[in-house]
């Protein structure tokens, strides 16, 4: 794979990212403040189609263009790296359930935004349309580093690529990390209870003209 194509790609990967964060974006607001004193649906409505029509664009040219393009496949008796032809649509194919899992993260996102937009007292387009995107990104990350793939390619020196096999630590560092990983359930409990504090009453008028409004 050029080099140029893989600038090209990270490109568009990241102008959809932008695009989707102005999506949830919207989506949020739509979420936490009260339309009654703002009006907000309507002023939503415009940025929100705009932002989509263009994520789409953006993230179907990326999609289809890592399922069409090489892949940067291992062999597992050898641990040699070699191009293989449509490498991810492959993975795709023989792992069929995040095949699966693809489809349910883009129906969810795709679910969030249009009855967001079509129902205006549904608020609940951001977390729909957030678990979408953390299933979609995941199933990403895994369908690039699993079945023998290289999650990390090196276009200056194939070999020198990181795969799941090559990249592991020492049995030491990963029964640290085990047991740190314990920790993230009391995190992730911590995060829930702050956004929930936050956003257990939706933004007024009021709050905003206050000498707290922040």
């Amino acid at each position: 794979m050029k080099a140029t194509d893989s600038i090209c790609r990270n490109l568009v990967l990241g102008l959809a990212i932008f695009f989707l964060a102005r999506i949830l974006g919207c989506l949020y607001i739509h979420k936490q403040v009260d339309d009654q004193a703002f009006g907000q649906h309507d002023r939503i409505i415009q940025p929100l189609w705009r932002s989509t029509f263009l994520f789409l664009g953006l993230f179907l040219a990326f999609l289809g263009h890592i399922l069409t393009t090489e892949g940067y496949a291992v062999d597992p008796e050898t641990g040699v790296i070699f191009m293989e032809p449509y490498k991810y649509l492959h993975n795709l194919l023989t792992m069929w359930p995040l095949l699966v899992m693809l489809l349910i993260g883009v129906v969810f996102v795709l679910f969030g935004i249009g009855y967001s937009i079509w129902e205006k007292r549904w608020k609940r387009g951001f977390w729909v349309a957030g678990f979408g995107t953390v299933v979609t990104v995941t199933i990403l990350l895994l369908l690039t580093a699993w079945n023998h793939t290289a999650y990390y390619p090196s276009t200056a020196d194939l070999q020198s690529s990181l795969t799941m096999t090559n990249s592991c630590s020492s049995e030491f560092t990963l029964r640290t990390m085990f047991y740190v990983s314990l920790l993230i359930p009391f995190v992730l409990a911590y995060i829930v209870y702050a956004w929930y504090a936050i956003d257990k009453k939706e933004l007024t008028l009021d709050e905003i003209n206050s000498d707290h409004a922040y």
